[in-house]
């Protein structure tokens, strides 16, 4: 089973771009950067020059030894069975993180070789860039990616249903057999989340044990990228975080609470290691507004902010918790389903807007989960995991600050009514489109 990814089509713009520059991909690992790359690569060029900085450590040598870039990659090539071409070959270099020198080197292909089209990834290129290792400043295009969203899941499992939800023109509601047809396939997404390896074995009949098998390998692999690439005394504390996101997010105020990762904690202590959490691409930190005007970050209380994980599958396998507890509808299952769903609505709400989400609280007497700025405006947005509706967070709000659009995300049909549009959990990666048919 293969999955098409919607950023094939921002690769393919950045391919055209007249004054293109060196590109990198980053994003949190496994989401299928090595993938896309190649992909990208077989379909659009008539060659791929591939090339691991991990798999081959003698290419470190050949960046090391100059910054000439025809002597360069007449060196690569011998690296290689590709032909490299200008404008004919993808340069792919893989891995970058382990190579300052390669980094480095993307400035003279910028300035000295444009008609190359070069890019690079790695595995935890985030943590390596926020060093400021030998960075090209100015001299690359960056392109952020994240885990396969629904959307794309379910291009996959049910293309039928992704084609009629491609064609909603309005905001009328949607025929009951959809609406039953997309619940149950978000709730299969729930499972899997967005890791592509995982997604594609349990769509070719894998089952959940073979997801569960694919989901622990992955946490198992950031535990190892944690005692690798950490420093020391780092370790405990990246761990001890990471491990505390179940229980920040099962309380009903999911507020980030530094007890809950240690008895005595203070916030100085762990700051560096939730950096390094949000440079690896694993998790994504909300602050709260205080007041929702722009810029937003003018208004951030940089003391409060929530933390969520950067793929719902490994949070809801990091909390142990059994996929049969998704399909069933378990009674047990309540306050963590809320904390499930928020965590989904940021993941789409953070591929499609490029302002980072916030969150409203006035004193303890109404929050709005997120502040989603769209274009010009801030819009209000509360998270449901059911049907119930019931809270008064995004009225006061609405009589705080009167504005244009609220949302809500349920598992009610879509609907507009007034200012207020319900938006069905399952189409979230269609907000930016609603928003459009509302503008027209």
């Amino acid at each position: 089973m293969k999955l098409e990814r919607n950023i094939v089509q921002q690769l393919v713009a950045w391919k055209m771009k007249k004054k293109r520059k060196p590109l990198i991909l980053h994003g949190a690992r496994q989401i299928g950067k090595t993938w896309i790359m190649q992909t990208f690569g077989k379909r659009y060029f008539e060659h791929t020059a591939y090339f691991n900085f991990d798999e081959t450590t003698e290419l470190k040598q050949e960046f090391e030894k100059t910054k000439d870039i025809k002597r360069l990659l007449g060196q690569l090539s011998l690296y290689t069975s590709s032909p490299i071409i200008p404008d004919k070959t993808l340069i792919v270099l893989d891995e970058i993180q382990e190579c300052n020198a390669a980094l480095n080197c993307l400035k003279y292909f910028c300035e000295n070789a444009p008609e190359y089209h070069v890019i690079t990834a790695g595995s935890l290129l985030g943590v390596s860039l926020a060093k400021g290792n030998s960075f090209p400043v100015g001299k690359v295009d960056f392109m952020k990616m994240f885990p396969v969203t629904f959307e794309e899941f379910l291009i996959a499992a049910a293309p039928d249903l992704f084609t009629f939800v491609e064609k909603i023109t309005d905001l009328t509601e949607i025929p009951l057999i959809v609406f039953n047809r997309m619940t149950e396939e978000f709730r299969k997404y729930q499972i899997t989340g967005g890791m592509p390896e995982v997604i594609a074995n349990f769509l070719n009949n894998g089952g959940t044990g073979q997801v569960e098998t694919d989901l622990q390998a992955i946490l198992n692999a950031y535990a190892l990228d944690f005692s690798k690439h950490a420093e020391n005394k780092e370790i405990p504390k990246i761990t001890a975080i990471w491990n505390s996101l179940p229980s920040q997010l099962a309380r009903e105020n999911r507020k980030f609470i530094y007890r809950l990762v240690k008895s005595g904690a203070r916030a100085r202590e762990y700051e560096d290691a939730l950096l390094w959490l949000e440079h690896a691409g694993l998790v994504h930190r909300i602050f709260a507004n205080t007041k929702p005007c722009l810029p937003m970050s003018g208004y951030d209380d940089l003391s409060a902010f929530k933390l969520y994980a950067s793929d719902i599958g490994l949070l809801r396998r990091l909390a142990k918790l059994p996929a049969e507890v998704i399909l069933s509808g378990n009674p047990l299952y309540v306050e963590f389903k809320g904390a499930m769903t928020e965590n989904y609505i940021l993941q789409s709400l953070s591929a499609q807007f490029d302002a980072p989400l916030r969150y409203w609280t006035s004193e303890g007497k109404a929050e709005v989960d997120f502040l989603l700025q769209n274009s010009t405006g801030i819009i209000p947005v509360e998270v449901k995991s059911a049907h119930s509706i019931t809270g008064k967070s995004l009225t006061v709000y609405d009589s705080l600050f009167s504005p244009a659009l609220r949302i809500r995300f349920s598992l009610n049909n879509l609907k507009k009514n007034g200012n207020l549009i319900n938006i069905p959990v399952f189409l979230a990666d269609w907000t930016k489109k609603l928003l459009e048919i509302i503008d027209k």
